[in-house]
């Protein structure tokens, strides 16, 4: 898969995807993140990528053209990160996972122009109901939770099985709670059931937790 990520901030990524899953996919080739700088598109020496929204109102807008002009050229699934889009779950997260290029835009000041969320992105996508100052960390949510999916990221794919919100297991939420040594600390024991070997009440115990 090829992620390429449209943002304002490149150096932020620095770090971020050399570690864990997502630096396994790298390196095994099955995942291609791609950082561009919208700047590069920028028509002024300033190299300015926004502008006053007309009507007035605070703050400053991302321009369509110059993000049309990074755009020029890619061929995938285009997803702009907007606080208004439809909310990302972990469905969306497997359907994703499906595409073979990924193109997101991270929105920044006040938002972009209204025009991309119309003619130039193929789905609008929130991380939850709250505002941040750019898209540059749900695009970091979005291409954790997306790697884990791609076959051959995860060491042991049996994992996926168990997975949070898994959406073949019915009601599937939350996964259940995990204990390992020591047995007992501080007074706190683990659960009789996990130490007793009896694999069908574990799993009615870990189905009903």
């Amino acid at each position: 898969m090829i992620i390429d990520i449209l943002t304002l901030f490149p150096p932020m990524f620095q770090g971020i995807f050399d570690y864990s899953i997502v630096k396994r996919a790298i390196d095994k080739k099955i995942l291609d993140i791609r950082l561009i700088d919208i700047r590069d598109f920028a028509t002024d020496k300033y190299r300015s990528v926004d502008d006053k929204p007309y009507g007035g109102g605070a703050g400053m807008i991302m321009r369509i053209d110059i993000v049309d002009k990074a755009l020029t050229g890619k061929k995938g699934k285009v997803i702009l990160l907007d606080a208004g889009g439809e909310k990302f779950t972990q469905q969306k997260a497997v359907d994703l996972s499906k595409e073979d290029h990924l193109i997101i835009i991270c929105g920044h000041y006040e938002g972009v122009d209204h025009r991309v969320h119309e003619h130039l992105a193929d789905e609008i996508i929130s991380v939850g109901d709250y505002v941040l100052s750019g898209g540059e960390i749900p695009a970091m949510i979005l291409v954790d939770s997306i790697t884990r999916l791609l076959p051959g990221a995860l060491g042991n794919p049996d994992s996926l099985a168990e997975e949070s919100f898994n959406q073949s297991i019915p009601n599937a939420k939350s996964e259940y709670a995990q204990y390992t040594r020591p047995e007992i600390y501080n007074g706190w024991k683990v659960p009789e059931v996990l130490l007793s070997g009896d694999h069908k009440k574990i799993k009615q115990w870990r189905s009903s937790s």
